[in-house]
């Protein structure tokens, strides 16, 4: 079964980030490889692609979807294989404040997380949007369910649980700069995540990318990615961090 969500989501990253969903155009869909390889004494492999595809399935609605996979290998050993799935359906996203309903579903090998999904909703605030740069705060409340493969954790209270449960509220932060006359744009993506029952279960994460213009649809990008889980299994550090560098294709 994650054999087959990771050829699903893989697949349609190729066939596609960072996109505004209150732009006009009806579909638009964006595709960025990024990595790194080392062969030689030390063998070191990092991938990373993340995909963006937006349309308008109905007036007045925009439906979102975001996927991501990473990997990483060491010396012919995997560290990392970790999908992430973002899915959003807003509306009315010409005004200032907007509603939206999301759906989540991501896996992560070093964490030992077999399943994570998440259902919500809640509604988006244009701090800015004008052509060339926006930037947008959502807040969101999520049911979650994650299925941990180990019931060892650092916080000795959830020993024994192989599926955590819980509500959580989210604050999303994203927006999009261009620089030079559009010969440098920087992007951001970051949210923090808390549990509305428990407050030692929170996460958060950033992610930053560099694009510089080559050509028409095609740009070389830079990305930072770092990752923060209160809830671990034992012995787990809790923070991860990935640089990668690679290209970004657009269909706009």
């Amino acid at each position: 079964m994650k054999k087959i969500i990771y050829f699903l989501l893989f697949y349609s990253s190729i066939l596609t980030a960072q996109m505004n969903e209150s732009d006009t155009l009806n579909i638009k869909a964006k595709l960025s490889l990024t990595g790194f390889w080392q062969g030689g004494n030390v063998e070191t492999v990092i991938f990373r692609a993340k995909a963006e595809v937006s349309f308008k399935p109905f007036k007045n609605g925009v439906f979102k979807t975001s996927n991501s996979y990473v990997y990483q290998e060491f010396g012919k050993v995997k560290a990392d294989e970790d999908i992430l799935s973002l899915n959003f359906l807003y509306f009315n996203t010409e005004r200032k404040i907007y509603p939206l309903i999301l759906g989540f579903v991501s896996t992560n090998f070093r964490r030992e997380i077999e399943l994570r999904t998440l259902f919500g909703g809640g509604f988006t605030y244009q701090i800015l949007n004008n052509k060339n740069n926006y930037i947008k705060l959502a807040i969101t409340s999520e049911y979650e369910r994650t299925n941990f493969n180990k019931t060892n954790f650092n916080r000795p209270i959830y020993n024994g649980d192989e599926i955590i449960n819980t509500f959580r509220g989210t604050i999303w932060l994203n927006g999009k700069y261009q620089f030079f006359k559009n010969k440098m744009i920087l992007t951001h993506e970051s949210y923090f995540q808390p549990s509305l029952e428990e407050s030692n279960n929170f996460r958060w994460q950033a992610d930053v990318g560099l694009e510089l213009p080559i050509v028409k649809h095609l740009n070389f990008k830079i990305n930072y990615l770092r990752t923060f889980e209160s809830l671990v299994i034992e012995n787990q550090k809790q923070e991860d961090q990935f640089l990668s560098f690679g290209f970004t294709l657009s269909s706009f």
